[in-house]
């Protein structure tokens, strides 16, 4: 037995009980350094190798006691962590675990979805500050942010990639609109953001200048691996809650049963337990999510390590097409009861809510067809697509959105 788990199991020994307060159980766990067990002592960490890492995770498991893990599912403090400065850290750093700032993902533009690198998102220089001027959509959390990540283009004379720098932007100031875009579910979880002469600290700059694509990298990295290994937004349940935590990803929106789970009990309900034809749907899904949940510990693992290993990719794929595949079964077992909507018919609503709200994993984080390429190349091997762009100045690329500054 590690030193370490023996520290852990007289943590709790001396402090863990089913009924503490939620807040200043997380706070202690924060303050003793058990939160974020990989990460560097002086950042809430213990410098834990992986293995000593999981040992701990499990103690806290096996009491029931929530707390550790933040270091592979944190998306702003990894991110933070990694490019940050330490004058940023020391003043974000424990907040961010706490989830006491609110904060919202600030990539994607109207013309710069799949292809994030084509973003025209304009920070020009004055001083010690930067001005920010352009537009921002499927933008999760907006309303609410304090702060948010954004990438925006420092250089348009450099190639697209190597043009982008990356801050933590202030949400609250004059000059930041943000609009709700309603879904197909019905819900505005999105939102489209205008900036206009906004700005932002040069030292809220994560990162080199204009190298804004590899803290980009580390941020994508961190949020498909939450998607890949979450079974949030799953066929065969309630609608996302309301109040999901404020720090939570693009992936945490509610909490939605298992969908193999969930399934089982409705084929009972519905009579069709014993199909066997259903019983292989069944078993499909349930092997597939096992599989994907090994894979995730391999994801969770790489990002322990420090690295942005491609398999989250893949587990953010495979995690698409379970929910889409639970769905379709979902409608299956309802048969033509699965038409009907409204809150006077709670399961065919949840049924449809579920296979709609499926495609927002095939588009969140990355699109299906971005996760497959990022698999084909750094997976299998397989020649990159053809990029006629990708040395040309930024300024020069052919577009059919606005014209570039001149």
């Amino acid at each position: 037995m590690s030193d370490a788990v023996r520290e852990a199991e007289a943590f709790l020994a001396a402090h863990w009980s089913p009924d503490v307060d939620p807040v200043a159980w997380r706070a202690l766990v924060i303050d003793e350094r058990w939160a974020a067990l990989r990460w560097p002592s002086q950042w809430f960490g213990r410098d834990l190798s992986d293995d000593d890492a999981k040992a701990v995770e499990a103690v806290f498991a096996a009491a029931g006691a929530p707390g550790p893990g933040q270091d592979v599912t944190n998306l702003w403090a990894g991110t933070m962590l990694g490019y940050g400065s330490d004058e940023l850290k020391a003043q974000f750093m424990r907040r961010l675990l706490m989830d006491e700032v609110a904060m919202c993902l600030l990539y994607s533009e109207p013309g710069a979805g799949s292809d994030l690198a084509a973003i025209r998102t304009t920070a020009e220089r004055d001083g010690d500050e930067w001005v920010v001027n352009g537009q921002k959509v499927w933008t999760s959390g907006a309303r609410d942010a304090d702060y948010g990540m954004l990438i925006a283009r420092t250089d348009w004379d450099q190639p697209k990639h190597r043009g982008i720098s990356f801050f933590w932007f202030p949400m609250r100031q004059p000059g930041v609109e943000v609009r709700p875009l309603r879904q197909a579910t019905g819900d505005a979880r999105f939102n489209e953001v205008f900036i206009t002469d906004a700005r932002v600290p040069d030292t809220n700059r994560l990162g080199n200048l204009n190298d804004g694509w590899r803290v980009l990298q580390t941020a994508l990295f961190y949020e498909r691996v939450a998607m890949g290994g979450s079974m949030v937004g799953a066929a065969g349940g309630a609608r996302p809650t309301r109040n999901a935590p404020r720090g939570a990803t693009a992936a945490a929106h509610g909490s939605i049963p298992v969908p193999d789970i969930s399934l089982v009990k409705l084929a009972r309900e519905m009579g069709k337990a014993g199909d066997p034809l259903v019983r292989q749907q069944l078993m499909r899904l349930h092997s597939r999510r096992q599989v994907n949940q090994w894979n995730g510990e391999r994801a969770k693992a790489a990002a322990a390590a420090g690295s942005s290993s491609p398999l989250a990719s893949l587990g953010k794929l495979f995690m698409a097409q379970i929910l889409h595949e639970a769905g379709h079964l979902q409608g299956e077992l309802l048969g033509m009861s699965a038409l009907l909507d409204g809150d006077q018919f709670p399961t065919a609503r949840d049924h449809n809510y579920s296979q709609l709200n499926a495609y927002f994993f095939s588009i969140g984080g990355g699109t299906d067809q971005v996760q497959r390429n990022i698999i084909g190349e750094r997976i299998l091997g397989l020649p990159k697509e053809p990029e006629v762009d990708r040395d040309v100045p930024f300024r020069d690329v052919r577009t059919s959105g606005a014209a570039s500054p001149r």
